[in-house]
């Protein structure tokens, strides 16, 4: 007889009691690793719970320290605007003081002048000279005070006549009053005074042009010439002392 194939399903018989008794091993671990769990945590949170207290202490204390230093900055803050509004303000008041005083002794040299206190000098004197910018060209206006001593006799006339020197390119070089007088005024700045006398121009430099100094001179009729030099930022500021090497017509 031929063999038989084994044959593709086995019955074999249900153990209830068996199945029941696996789930209640597998509940039972199961609620054993949440006592574990539960107990460790307590655990932790019974040392970790003095530790949180010491940190929340020291943040509120560290915050409170923060805002102190807040303050402070602040404070410092304000105090340094105070510092600079006051400093800026008394710059100013220097800086309007020492124009102020540079203004009184520019009046009392001219009045010295008059005065004639020094009898040395009493002849004709390119008192000051005093440029002004003429707003988007390269104009400039010019003033000249002529003085001579009151104990002078008589009224002093001639022509004045400034010429610049400065920097053209990588040059020295100089200019005129031909290259810097208006035509009406071709021969120089007539003056014609006893006293006093304020003499005005307008001049004009190339736009190469860079000016270092300014040089005035006075030529009274039938007398000597008068010149005076001073620096293009003198003559800019208006405040022009004696300088060495001025030369005035003697009487």
């Amino acid at each position: 007889m031929p063999s038989r194939p084994p044959p593709r399903y086995v019955v074999r018989p249900h153990d209830a009691d068996n199945h029941r008794r696996r789930q209640l091993l597998l509940g039972a671990a199961w609620l054993g690793s949440l006592l574990v769990v539960g107990f460790g945590v307590s655990l932790l949170r019974g040392h970790a719970a003095p530790e949180i207290i010491n940190h929340k202490a020291q943040l509120q204390r560290l915050s409170a320290e923060n805002d102190n230093l807040k303050q402070q900055v602040a404070n410092l803050q304000r105090s340094q605007q105070v510092t600079n509004i006051a400093t800026t303000s008394l710059r100013k008041s220097l800086a309007d003081r020492d124009e102020q005083i540079s203004e009184l002794r520019a009046d009392l040299g001219f009045y010295s002048r008059l005065l004639g206190s020094n009898a040395a000098h009493e002849g004709l004197k390119v008192q000051g000279v005093e440029l002004q910018p003429v707003p988007g060209s390269h104009a400039w206006n010019l003033s000249v005070s002529l003085t001579q001593s009151l104990k002078r006799d008589g009224d002093t006339s001639g022509n004045a006549e400034v010429s610049v020197d400065g920097l053209r390119g990588d040059k020295v070089a100089q200019l005129s009053w031909s290259k810097l007088g208006d035509a009406a005024q071709k021969d120089g700045m007539p003056f014609d005074f006893k006293y006093f006398q304020q003499l005005h121009a307008t001049i004009v430099l190339p736009a190469d042009f860079r000016p270092t100094r300014l040089r005035v001179e006075a030529h009274p009729a039938g007398g000597t010439a008068v010149t005076r030099t001073v620096t293009w930022s003198d003559a800019l500021t208006g405040h022009v002392t004696v300088a060495q090497g001025d030369s005035n017509a003697q009487p």
